[in-house]
């Protein structure tokens, strides 16, 4: 049975009759003819084929933004009631092409051009939200396109040109999206309630369970599996509230990393600094924090800043819901306490307090969008200079996310100085024996490790800490 994927393409009602476990890259080259859209790494790495979509439900209720998005990783399954608009969406929006068009050509911001339209995309989808960007923002919206050819430096200048001009209107209808889409042979389906998708869990236990797809989706675009059931979890609405009382905030599991930003920008910005550089603008509009977490990745960048500031994970299953410390949460490499007919269902971040400090600092070979080699978090309770509370975690150190207690140890009751750090730093080097691999040796990464602290020190006491990859 063919229950066709309905979505508005440049603004034009379209019933696609397809797998739902095509990608929206592949739909729009061979069966719509766009050919615009590119494809370079087919990871959501080099954005050669970002489009803007813009999906339904958002989390408050507000009208639907377009946001670039990889299309190589976006599944057809995902699009059900949105909205896409491609690069050839962009040219027919203004007389002689949308304004961020005509400032690249204008400005010889191209050379091969395969990077172009992705380039394009990303900039118009950031003049979509914000009309006048700062050479910040229009860096942060062009780290994850890849151009090897031109440079950045008259890309930049485009976007500023672009700024400057009308915008034209660009076509965001979003509709109600169906239970179910697809083919037999690959279908996807939409729950909106808790209860329906326990359910839906319960009917179909070999289905797949998909968030944003950023991590679970390389297995269609690049390894070219096929998924004949898989299950949104985006459109339930318990999983997509962010609730905040005086003490804590917390994210529904189905909650995006874009969504998440003005939370993690206010009450932890440290925390928000790493989250722009592990995931492009095109990853943040669809990745979710659940998504991140229940891959159980050793390297995964959200969980030693949500251990360190002492999150609780909420899992929903047959028996109700518990909750347990997020560092309990990881059990081995890949393996979780999830049982399995459990979801995660949300994440409960307890907000600073006064006495409370708290850096994450992440190392890598590449400052934006890169994998960790050592990823540490630090969160400490300060009085007249001594430590009364520290919670310590780190990434990339272990078979899981890890908190190292005897570096904890190290540090209560004792003075916030180098001789102190150097203690907490050897308690790491003798507690973690993290592997060698491409990003780093073991040696590497236990002194990178112990070095974080000290940099979490004078980070405390106000010396200039330079932001580099290393």
């Amino acid at each position: 049975m063919v229950e066709p994927i309905r979505f508005s393409l440049n603004g034009s009602p379209v019933e696609a009759a397809c797998r739902a476990d095509v990608t929206v890259l592949e739909y729009l080259r061979l069966h719509a003819g766009l050919t615009g859209t590119k494809e370079g790494c087919a990871e959501g790495d080099c954005s050669a084929c970002s489009v803007l979509f813009a999906a339904t439900p958002t989390v408050d209720g507000t009208e639907s933004q377009l946001k670039p998005v990889n299309a190589c990783i976006l599944l057809m399954g995902q699009v059900d009631g949105g909205a896409l608009v491609t690069v050839e969406g962009l040219a027919a929006s203004a007389h002689g092409g949308h304004p961020v068009q005509k400032a690249m050509a204008k400005n010889g911001s191209s050379q091969c051009g395969f990077c172009t339209p992705g380039i394009v995309t990303a900039l118009a989808g950031l003049l979509e939200q914000n009309a006048s960007p700062t050479e910040a923002e229009i860096h942060d919206a062009l780290a994850g396109n890849l151009c090897r050819c031109t440079g950045y430096r008259p890309i930049v200048e485009a976007a500023f040109a672009a700024a400057l001009e009308n915008k034209p209107a660009l076509p965001a209808t979003v509709s109600k999206p169906s239970v179910s889409a697809g083919q037999d042979e690959s279908r996807f389906l939409r729950p909106s309630s808790l209860d329906e998708l326990q359910r839906m869990r319960r009917d179909h236990p070999e289905a797949v369970l998909l968030a944003g797809g950023t991590d679970l989706s390389l297995d269609v675009a690049h390894a070219r599996s096929r998924w004949p059931l898989a299950i949104l979890t985006n459109g339930v609405a318990d999983l997509r509230a962010i609730s905040e009382t005086d003490s804590a905030i917390t994210f529904g599991a189905a909650v995006t990393w874009d969504e998440m930003l003005p939370s993690l920008s206010a009450h932890w910005p440290s925390f928000a600094t790493l989250v722009r550089r592990f995931g492009s603008a095109q990853i943040r509009a669809v990745g979710t924090l659940g998504g991140n977490l229940g891959t159980a990745s050793p390297i995964g960048d959200g969980a030693p800043s949500l251990i360190s500031l002492g999150a609780q994970i909420t899992l929903a299953g047959s028996e109700g819901q518990r909750s347990l410390p997020l560092e309990d949460f990881f059990l081995d490499y890949r393996k979780t306490a999830l049982s399995k007919d459990e979801i995660i269902a949300g994440i409960t971040v307890p907000k600073l307090r006064a006495d409370q400090q708290f850096r994450v600092y992440k190392v890598s070979k590449r400052y934006d969008q890169d994998i960790s080699t050592v990823c540490g978090a630090f969160c400490v309770s300060l009085k007249d200079n001594q430590i009364t509370e520290a919670r310590i975690a780190y990434g990339g150190m272990a078979a899981v996310p890890i908190r190292v207690g005897a570096a904890e140890a190290a540090l209560l009751n004792q003075p916030l100085c180098e001789a102190t750090m150097e203690a907490a730093a050897q308690a790491v080097r003798e507690s973690l024996t993290p592997l060698s691999d491409m990003r780093g040796t073991a040696a590497y990464r236990s002194n990178v490790a112990g070095n974080l602290l000290h940099r979490f020190a004078r980070d405390l006491e106000g010396d200039t800490v330079e932001v580099m990859a290393l």
